[in-house]
């Protein structure tokens, strides 16, 4: 069991072996899993738990994601050093950090704006110039900086939003839970190929909803 008295080093080491066994075996994947210190981007209350494969809370109603979910989203993927990511619900911003580790550039999206500046704080002091964190509403994505290669949604919807594929560069890739907002959802992949978007499911997942807006003040 992970506890205050076991080495970060074996239960980074533990985690990395889950990661494994769920079928992940991307060299960059497991690098930026073992690089990205977790215990950063999770609450002081939960932070001997910060290296178990387990979702947990932080502010504002939302979840830091299960570590395996998060490797699987981002194996499907398929991210290069050249491409530039968009990520919906920033959330602590560990899961930008990732992204951050293997992508050329993310940007980030977050509805509030505790969570925005927070988040942008711990990538900064990982000196991860090239994740930048916005405060947005994720349903409209971000036009200023599309096309992206790759989109990721870090919340469920029961529909992709529009306008999220309209920012989706020519095969480019968008992974996102799709299905009701209580419950599981499906994790669904979707690629712009030259006759439109082709998708496929990769398993049941549970996200937050997506919520629509702007929340400057919690």
């Amino acid at each position: 069991m992970t506890g205050p008295d076991k080495d970060e080093a074996v239960e980074r080491a533990e985690l990395l072996l889950a990661l494994r066994k769920r079928g992940i075996r991307d060299r960059l994947v497991m690098r930026a899993f073992e690089q990205v210190p977790r215990e950063r981007f999770v609450e002081p209350v939960f932070r001997n738990l910060a290296w178990n494969d387990q979702a947990l809370p932080v502010d504002c109603g939302q979840t830091i994601s299960q570590p395996t979910v998060l490797a699987l989203m981002t194996t499907a993927l398929e991210l290069e050093g050249t491409h530039t990511v968009l990520e919906i619900g920033t959330g602590t911003g560990y899961y930008a950090a990732i992204l951050g580790h293997i992508a050329g550039h993310v940007v980030t999206l977050e509805r509030f704006r505790t969570l925005a500046e927070a988040a942008a704080r711990r990538i900064g002091s990982l000196g991860l110039a090239n994740v930048e964190v916005f405060l947005a509403d994720g349903r409209l994505g971000y036009r200023a900086r599309a096309p992206f290669d790759r989109i990721v949604l870090g919340a469920a919807v029961e529909e992709v939003p529009s306008a999220l594929f309209d920012q989706l560069a020519p095969n480019g890739i968008l992974v996102a839970p799709v299905g009701p907002p209580e419950g599981t959802q499906a994790l669904m992949r979707y690629r712009r190929g030259p006759e439109g978007l082709e998708q496929r499911e990769l398993g049941l997942v549970r996200f937050v909803p997506m919520l629509s807006g702007v929340a400057a003040v919690l």
